[in-house]
């Protein structure tokens, strides 16, 4: 045995109850979310509040929950989340159409509510995202082989993601219109549709983003302001340029945590969807690289987690972890691409990074499913691989034969 062969048998989860490498990464996030959210929040949190621990009190109950959450979640079998697919779908949607009525309007966009008794404003699109990944796993599992052949089949979950994307664009909330939709069409491609479907499907997706993106002067504004910031450093550009200081004065190893000049005013939502240049300029390069392997770990497993169970026969696990591993990592990615000048600036969290309950509470919730996904799915393959059990005729017989050898 080589030494990259031991030292692969040495990080195996193989022979584990489930593959611990998924929460380990989940967990490292939380806890460098909660580390930067407070060094990121002190100054905001002082100035509004008068107390520097405000959002970092706030965000540690948000972990907190999330984490009870997550441990309650992982009780729940996945029979249950297919049986409950369709009704889930129902649920999103009820409450992307509740918020657009009584929503609580912050900067412009109707994205929370205010439920009673709960002590932060609830974010449906968040849950709405989670419930149509269940759902569209339960579909894919009920009609694969009309998905593969049938343009019908095809067609039909892009027409409830249509519903979907057209409630969140009148919050407004694109980021979230983007996501879904990539998920939703990822995991058609990886349940094997015809690549084909999706060569039209992306030309009128970009048909009609170049007209959504035109049908509003700020749209534009921030479309060419991507392209080059520094020309209007100080309107449309102001976000990115602030975040591009960040990551310049951060170098190899930042200024140090707690030391961010950025997040004194200069950087707008800096605890929320730009916390990743504040990281980035408080632990440079490296603590940026180490951030982005976690994400790469997190999301390798949980598609790790889906090809088991697309081997072991079980097709809701399968595509349940696919959609899930896709939601994660597309979200991870687009907040770090924003942050870092990559795309057009978009209102997306860092998935178990940024501050906001809903979004914490949700990701803790992905991770719980891939984890129970992974869980049964090792059990289904051990049953599997075990000895078929002897009937107590046969067992006798075998007792008798033995002893007369003897």
């Amino acid at each position: 045995m080589t030494r990259f062969q031991r030292l692969r048998q040495s990080f195996s989860t193989a022979d584990a109850p489930f593959d611990g490498w998924l929460p380990m990464a989940a967990l490292a996030l939380m806890l460098i979310g909660w580390i930067m959210v407070t060094s990121a929040s002190t100054e905001v949190a002082t100035g509004l509040t008068g107390n520097p621990w405000y959002f970092s009190v706030r965000h540690g109950v948000f972990v907190l929950l999330a984490l009870s959450v997550g441990l309650l979640m992982l009780r729940v079998p996945l029979a249950s989340w297919k049986a409950n697919g369709p009704l889930l779908l129902l649920v999103g949607g009820v409450l992307l159409a509740v918020v657009l009525v009584g929503g609580h309007e912050v900067n412009g966009s109707k994205r929370w509510l205010s439920i009673p008794g709960v002590p932060f404003n609830v974010q449906p699109s968040e849950f709405a995202k989670l419930f149509l990944i269940v759902y569209m796993a339960s579909y894919l599992e009920r009609f694969l082989p009309e998905v593969r052949s049938k343009i019908g089949a095809f067609l039909r979950p892009l027409l409830i993601v249509g519903i979907y994307a057209g409630l969140l664009i009148l919050e407004p909330d694109y980021g979230a219109v983007v996501v879904s939709t990539a998920c939703v069409m990822g995991m058609l491609l990886m349940a094997g549709a015809p690549v084909g479907r999706f060569l039209v499907l992306m030309a009128l997706v970009v048909v009609l983003g170049a007209f959504v993106a035109i049908a509003e002067p700020y749209r534009m504004a921030r479309l060419t302001s991507f392209t080059d910031p520094w020309a209007d450093q100080f309107a449309s550009g102001y976000q990115l340029t602030q975040a591009l200081i960040a990551f310049g004065r951060g170098h190899w190893v930042g200024v140090g945590l707690g030391n961010s000049i950025q997040k004194l005013y200069y950087l707008p939502e800096a605890h929320t969807d730009f916390v990743f240049a504040v990281l980035a300029e408080e632990l440079g390069l490296i603590g940026a690289v180490v951030v982005i392997c976690l994400f790469a770990l997190l999301v390798w497993r949980a598609m790790a987690v889906g090809r088991r169970a697309e081997l072991a026969g079980l097709p809701f696990a399968a595509y349940a972890s696919y959609g899930l591993a896709l939601m994660i990592g597309a979200q991870a990615f687009i907040n770090i691409a924003v942050s870092s000048g990559m795309l057009p600036t978009k209102g997306l969290t860092l998935p178990l990074l940024s501050y906001g309950g809903s979004s914490l509470l949700v990701n803790c919730m992905m991770v719980s499913i891939l984890v129970r996904a992974d869980i049964e799915t090792r059990r289904a393959r051990r049953r599997r691989l075990a000895p078929p059990p002897q009937t107590q005729q046969q067992s006798a017989l075998r007792e008798s034969v033995e002893g007369a050898q003897a």
